[in-house]
């Protein structure tokens, strides 16, 4: 059986049997003409033992599957996650966009480094002078013609 999760504006009314249920977003969307899906929500209820097993006794064995997780708290609490797809409030003003960053104004042109002056400077990082090679000295990498 697949996961599906409740479409309701508020935690109550996800809480609700036989409210109607989406496995996706798109799903939640067609079942819900006229209103906006927000988001995927996740609910904490902080429920004594008997409310637990009641809330998911309620949903039934033909109610969504996975929208309601039993957990404890460090206290040994009972704590009931709700996953729900939680509606967009028709009556509540949209949101305005958030504003666009503005760029930093240009900086200046920074001071050159002259960090290589510490090393460069006294001369210590100059090529040492190659010493001819010998003529003596055999030349394993020749590539040209020889006998």
């Amino acid at each position: 059986m697949s996961l599906a999760y409740p479409i309701a504006r508020t935690l109550e009314e996800a809480t609700r049997p036989g409210v109607k249920t989406a496995r996706t977003q798109r799903e939640a969307m067609t079942l819900s003409p006229g209103a906006t899906v927000e988001r995927l929500e996740t609910s904490w209820l902080h429920l004594t033992e008997d409310e637990a097993a009641a809330l998911v006794s309620a949903q039934g064995m033909e109610g969504p599957a996975g929208h309601l997780q039993r957990y404890e708290d460090t206290s040994g609490h009972v704590v009931v996650a709700v996953t729900w797809w939680k509606l967009a409030d028709p009556k509540a003003p949209k949101a305005a966009p958030p504003p666009l960053p503005v760029p930093p104004p240009p900086e200046a042109p920074a001071a050159p480094d002259h960090t290589d002056d510490l090393y460069f400077r006294r001369g210590r990082t100059k090529p040492k002078r190659k010493r001819p090679a010998d003529p003596n000295q055999l030349d394993l990498f020749d590539t040209g013609s020889g006998p």
